[in-house]
């Protein structure tokens, strides 16, 4: 499946909203040794990188959420609250 950077963030942000309604700001690279994008999530000075399966990031733009990156979304997001 062929599709590009910006079209996985934007699947990314369309499938998981909180990302902008926190104000996170998401940078995503391909790893071609790893066959995986290295997905970043920001805000103030914390960060999280993560994985996406090449796989998964698939998934993820035939509408199948990404359980993993879900689950990493929402423990970042957690996190940034705990500290405000």
């Amino acid at each position: 499946m062929a599709y590009t950077m910006d079209s996985l963030k934007d699947k990314i942000y369309e499938m998981y909203p909180e990302i902008k309604q926190h104000g996170i700001a998401l940078f995503i690279e391909f790893d071609s040794n790893k066959n995986a994008y290295i997905v970043k999530l920001n805000k103030s000075e914390q960060e999280l990188t993560t994985h996406l399966e090449k796989k998964d990031a698939d998934d993820c733009m035939n509408n199948i959420k990404c359980v993993y990156l879900g689950v990493q979304i929402g423990q970042f997001i957690k996190n940034f609250e705990a500290r405000k």
